[in-house]
């Protein structure tokens, strides 16, 4: 069990050993969203620019139209939440490659409350022109991802604060924008993205005791979506259940339902959060 944020956090220094133009920047959580390990490693391309989410924004996208190439770092609720106007029009109306990682994402943030978790921030982010949308099932995924986008333009990487199983094979390749299919089944689809993935897959297993074979798929790139998998899934089985940690207008299984709806029509059941603020409580009590 293990954060996705610390599979970041490793991805993070890896990508600064391989180029010298990873710079990270923090606002003042460094050691939550796991950039404190960059500090250590590269103390002179670690920039802390406090509780300043704008100011962290803007200066990342200059630093980007220099040559480097930025992660900026906080609670979700916050970066993307209070400087979404610095985020398009810094970064992606201009297509600067920071990398924007929302960190204690979700309903799992716990007693934080509804103030600190951050339930909309994928429906902000992926209608953005230029913008790659990344949810991690796991913490290996979550390295994989951060090492990928060091190649791509303006990313947004959603992370989880609690620790959740790690699944996915560390050899495994992570492919940016190919949706995969961890279970095989023609009865019905469940596609999830982040931790909720792993209850997915724990629902394929209960199904199948039931003869109902579920194929199971990991959407862990929102967009660029794949269109392809997830239209030969819902050919094949004919009723198609999303879950994620999300609320369920304009998150991940909006998406899916909006690919679906043009390319083939089925029945859809989106699980996630159901248009309400979250609460106070543990993870598992709120999940």
């Amino acid at each position: 069990m293990l954060p996705t944020r610390d599979g970041f956090g490793k991805g993070l220094v890896k990508a600064g050993q391989k180029n010298k133009n990873v710079v990270a920047l923090s606002a003042d959580l460094s050691e939550s969203t796991r950039t404190h390990w960059f500090q250590a490693k590269f103390p002179s391309r670690f920039f802390e620019i406090g509780v300043a989410e704008q100011n962290l924004i803007t200066v990342a996208s200059g630093m980007a139209h220099l040559g480097k190439i930025p992660f900026t770092t906080s609670y979700a609720t916050f970066q993307p939440g209070r400087c979404l106007e610095q985020i398009r029009t810094t970064i992606a109306y201009n297509n600067q490659p920071v990398k924007v990682v929302g960190c204690h994402a979700g309903i799992s943030v716990g007693p934080d409350g509804a103030t600190h978790q951050a339930l909309e921030d994928l429906s902000w982010m992926r209608t953005m022109p230029n913008m790659h949308v990344f949810v991690p099932a796991d913490a290996n995924e979550a390295e994989k991802i951060t090492l990928a986008s060091v190649q791509l333009g303006p990313c947004y990487i959603r992370l989880g604060r609690e620790k959740t199983a790690v699944f996915t094979e560390k050899r495994a390749k992570f492919e940016v924008g190919k949706a995969q299919v961890l279970r095989g089944g023609n009865d019905v689809t469940i596609i999830g993205c982040g931790p909720q993935v792993f209850e997915a897959l724990q629902a394929a297993r209960s199904l199948e005791k039931k003869n109902i074979k579920a194929r199971v798929i990991n959407l862990a790139t929102i967009k660029p979506i794949d269109k392809k998998t997830l239209v030969k899934a819902a050919k094949d089985t004919g009723v198609v259940v999303t879950i994620e940690e999300h609320q369920i207008l304009g998150g991940m299984g909006s998406a899916v339902a909006e690919v679906l709806s043009e390319h083939y029509p089925v029945p859809q059941l989106r699980l996630g959060i159901q248009d309400r603020f979250g609460e106070s409580g543990s993870p598992d009590e709120l999940l």
